[in-house]
């Protein structure tokens, strides 16, 4: 057997999910929406099903859809793009950073990676023979600092995997950070392949900057999108690769030994969706907003220690005042005694976990969030 993957443990997404299964708990664990998702996308993926092409599409997806991801980035981010050498579709973000990380990285290549971090980030790195180099971020603000680059950057340094907005500490990075990110990518001849699936679940008035679109990072950047998370359809797994035409010609051959295709009947509906009217994105965000105000402001009147959301579908809380040392723990008990399911941060580091933090997700009803809280009322108390 692989040994990369023969001694991976089993998540803890998938811990956590099981007990709640087991214990009727209230899963505020794992990431997804209660909601179906909008009507007419759904609608136009199964008229396309019945009523369109159901064989093999393009390797590099639909035209109407590369055309139409090329488009949007340019109305909603100012991104100039040719839809035919500098748009690739794939089934899904996570292959389409598998594609990334295996069609750039060597074995021997350095690879920055910044934790917490979603969890493929690391065994594809590995998988590709990389040599990982972690900067720590730390609780509250998640800030990059110029001191932790120096020390994970060096001549040998080959490519970053960043993620912005960055899941699981819903921060969205500010200019500032991101100009710094820049200078070292130059400075190095660093790829940013740029995780940026969360784009559009922003609050606030806050606006997406995307890596590609930074000062000499056009032709050193990876954009990976995700028509999953625009439009609260997580299962139909349907990603965006963009990047400047040298690099996307070598992805796409990475991506053709993946799945090399993705079902058309989504992708005719993801550009649909896509062309939808900007009130779509902006009252998907208000929606998210209100119940992540709804969530912070419950724990808040329960007595729990909130870091602020600035994107995503998560919040998080810090567990230091409750006397709590281990976020592991804390969270096995929580599901077990109080009933409800959240995901340890420290499960995102591969080193130097921080240990204070738990991560609920609040993309649900408002009656889910308000059983959750229910159950979690005695858990200050008790810690009291």
């Amino acid at each position: 057997m692989n040994r990369l993957f023969s001694s991976l443990p089993t998540t803890v997404f998938e811990v956590m999910s099981s007990l709640a299964r087991e214990t009727g708990a209230i899963n505020l664990g794992q990431g997804f929406p209660d909601d179906p998702g909008p009507e007419d996308v759904r609608r136009a993926a199964a008229d396309a099903v019945l009523n369109g092409y159901n064989q093999y599409p393009s390797m590099m997806g639909l035209p109407e859809l590369r055309s139409g991801i090329a488009a949007h980035y340019k109305h909603w981010q100012g991104v100039d793009l040719d839809a035919n050498t500098e748009v690739m579709v794939t089934s899904g973000a996570t292959e389409a950073l598998a594609g990334a990380i295996l069609g750039i990285v060597e074995p021997g290549d350095e690879v920055v990676l910044f934790e917490p971090m979603y969890d493929a980030y690391l065994p594809l790195v590995r998988l590709a023979g990389g040599i990982p180099k972690f900067v720590t971020l730390q609780p509250p603000h998640f800030r990059l600092t110029e001191e932790a680059l120096a020390k994970a950057f060096s001549p040998k340094t080959k490519a970053v995997v960043f993620n912005n907005p960055l899941n699981p500490t819903a921060t969205v990075f500010s200019n500032e950070d991101l100009a710094l990110l820049a200078e070292f990518c130059r400075k190095f001849d660093a790829i940013a392949i740029s995780d940026e699936v969360w784009e559009h679940v922003v609050f606030d008035g806050v606006t997406h900057q995307p890596v590609l679109g930074l000062d000499g990072m056009r032709d050193r950047s990876v954009k990976i999108g995700s028509a999953g998370k625009i439009f609260s359809l997580t299962g139909w797994k349907v990603g965006f690769v963009c990047a400047a035409p040298h690099i996307v010609k070598v992805l796409a051959k990475s991506h053709q030994f993946l799945t090399f295709t993705t079902p058309p009947n989504l992708q005719t509906a993801v550009a649909y969706g896509l062309a939808k009217d900007d009130s779509y994105f902006l009252d998907m965000r208000k929606n998210f907003a209100r119940s992540r105000d709804r969530l912070t402001d419950g724990l808040r009147t329960l007595g729990f220690d909130v870091i602020p959301s600035q994107g995503t579908y998560f919040l998080n809380i810090d567990i230091t005042p409750l006397g709590e040392p281990d976020d592991v723990a804390f969270c096995r008990r929580l599901v077990m005694e109080h009933g409800v399911a959240g995901i340890p941060v420290s499960a995102f580091y591969a080193e130097g976990a921080v240990k204070n933090v738990v991560r609920f997700c609040f993309a649900k009803k408002d009656a889910t969030l308000d059983a959750g809280l229910e159950r979690l009322a005695d858990v200050v108390k008790r810690a009291a």
